[in-house]
């Protein structure tokens, strides 16, 4: 953990980025890559320009009156958005980021529970945009497109206005206070009933996460940031400002396909990501050692490193060309929004890359608790930051109960929905949901969702997320998600059962002879093989194996209620085969 002393407590966004204009001034905030065919510029924003262009957008929403409105930001992740974004927070706009992949009935009805004047869209929306400007059930007045397009609101045009309205002398937007206790971002998040909640958060919560994270994390003005997590996501979002509160340079990915070319690209030294996105560059590590033939070479290294106790530093020097893999300057793995494969997760440690697990939700703006340089514990999530209180309350025989949090990130409630606040909000308390246990050194463990649980007639119980880990390691799984179903025999009972995605290129290289009764055959051995490490009750019984994806939010978790349903329908997929032992 970093000595704290240094590092600012904001009261609010507004703050931190007058902060960023002050202390990085002419250093690089953000790069945009502009492609012209074969040809590639690459233009460098300041963060002087950041602030400016927050002010100029910001100063025109006001123009358009949507001062103490709401207005809905959407699109891929870009600096369009990000301006949008921070000209609504600035201004005391309240701001609500939406996924982009929201099919448009969803997006309508988000609009509608908003009640928003005013949407950001990208291009990529425009379809979804006609669609609900002619249905005209929303509230919304303005359209404003990220791009220049016809019979639209831009922002490049709104960026002229706002900049002559304030050469004209009218300051009225850049003069707004902000109660940073007031609602500043409505965030729609997925929820157990088919009405999705929506989180409010203030400013506070997010600026005072901020600071949590920077007293934990080594994160310096050298370094540089990629944004490939979806920037509607708190996880995304917030750790965003506490980049640019470092002073760090952020940089755009081209998609998951490009990018192991886009961190040599940029020299990325920071990667934020789920565990499905860190496990994509983790195999492509293993795969370029492989095509090298030296996995024998790189095992010894590791096993004399480790019997040696060599150092981050040292080892970075010994693995320079697994490094490599990686574009050569990645220093920090930050892994969050869902458990994370401790294999993996020591593999780049012991590379010397900083691997880091966080937890958190978004009802708390969202980071609990995380790894840092010294409080790294395999199997943990590392430590509440320093701003936060974690209780374990409820607790089983085990001693794991339900987590719950205090401090200033914790959320306002959910909007509009009193009783569901009410059941996750006591006495300053937010009640996760989720179960885990902190141990004798204060690290703490995080079992799995307490919706997720299987229980067994014999009260036992058991966590999918950690059978899902397992399987995940078998060599051709692309993805898999465990799940109870009633027992045939005893319908009070519950059978644990696996549905595995395979990898279709893989099986094609190295199984394409084979019937899919035989290449069930295959999976199934390798699950049982995972059963012989685990007591009787949680072994896994029944197996459905399929090349046909889950379905997953924009952050790459699992809709696990949405996968039941489609089972339970009796849904035939295409390529599944499903057997029993």
């Amino acid at each position: 953990m970093k000595n704290n002393k240094n590092i600012i407590n904001f009261k609010d966004i507004k703050e931190i980025i007058y902060y960023c204009k002050e202390e990085y001034k002419d250093k690089t905030a953000f790069v945009i890559k502009h492609q012209y065919g074969k040809n590639i510029d690459y233009e460098n924003i300041s963060y002087n320009r950041l602030l400016d262009d927050i002010n100029k957008l910001g100063t025109a929403f006001y123009s358009l009156g949507l001062k103490d409105k709401k207005v809905a930001v959407i699109g891929k992740n870009r600096y369009e958005w990000i301006i949008s974004h921070l000209a609504n927070l600035l201004g005391g706009i309240i701001s609500v980021p939406l996924d982009k992949d929201l099919q448009i009935g969803e997006l309508e009805n988000s609009l509608i529970r908003s009640n928003v004047e005013a949407i950001v869209f990208d291009t990529k929306q425009i379809d979804k945009i006609n669609e609900i400007k002619k249905q005209n059930k929303t509230n919304v007045k303005y359209f404003i497109c990220m791009d220049n397009i016809d019979n639209f609101e831009n922002v490049s045009e709104l960026l002229l206005k706002g900049e002559r309205i304030i050469n004209s002398g009218n300051t009225e937007y850049i003069d707004t206070k902000i109660d940073e206790n007031k609602i500043g971002i409505l965030l729609f998040t997925s929820g157990t009933t088919s009405k999705s909640k929506a989180v409010m958060l203030s400013q506070k919560n997010i600026a005072s996460n901020v600071y949590g994270m920077r007293c934990a994390e080594d994160i310096r003005t050298t370094d540089t940031n990629i944004l490939f997590l979806p920037l509607h996501h708190i996880f995304a979002s917030t750790l965003l400002i506490m980049a640019l509160a470092s002073g760090v340079k952020n940089v755009f990915p081209d998609g998951l396909r490009y990018i192991k070319k886009n961190l040599k690209e940029y020299q990325v030294t920071i990667f934020v990501g789920v565990p499905i996105l860190n496990e994509a560059i983790y195999k492509a590590i293993k795969k370029e050692i492989e095509k090298q033939g030296k996995l024998k070479q790189v095992e010894i290294a590791l096993k004399i490193c480790d019997f040696l106790h060599i150092s981050y530093k040292l080892r970075r020097i010994i693995f320079k060309q697994v490094i490599e893999g990686v574009g050569g300057h990645l220093r920090i793995v930050i892994s969050g929004g869902a458990p994370a494969d401790k294999k993996i997760l020591k593999a780049f440690n012991d590379f010397g890359i900083t691997t880091l697990q966080g937890y958190g939700l978004t009802e708390t703006a969202p980071v609990v608790a995380v790894e840092d340089n010294i409080n790294q514990k395999n199997g943990t999530v590392g430590k509440p930051l320093i701003n936060e209180k974690v209780e374990i309350v409820n607790k089983d025989e085990n001693g794991i109960g339900e987590i719950r949090v205090k401090g200033p990130n914790v959320m306002l409630g959910y909007y509009d929905m009193t009783e569901e606040t009410k059941g996750v909000l006591k006495d300053g308390w937010f009640y996760t949901g989720d179960l885990g246990y902190i141990d004798n050194e204060g690290f703490l463990v995080v079992n799995g969702r307490n919706k997720n649980m299987i229980v067994l007639k014999n009260g036992k119980k058991v966590f999918p997320e950690e059978l899902e880990t397992l399987v995940n390691r078998i060599d051709g799984v692309q993805e898999c998600m465990v799940f109870g179903m009633p027992d045939e025999k005893d319908k009070n009972d519950i059978t644990i059962s696996v549905k595995i995605v395979y990898d279709q290129n893989y099986v094609k290289e190295h199984y394409n002879n084979l019937s899919k009764d035989e290449l069930y055959d295959v999976f199934w051995k390798q699950v049982k093989n995972i059963n012989l490490t685990f007591p009787r009750y949680k072994h896994i019984q029944k197996m459905i194996l399929t090349d046909e994806e889950l379905i997953k939010t924009t952050t790459k978790k699992v809709k696990r209620q949405e996968e039941m349903k489609k089972m339970d329908n009796g849904t035939v997929l295409l390529s599944t085969t499903a057997k029993g032992r």
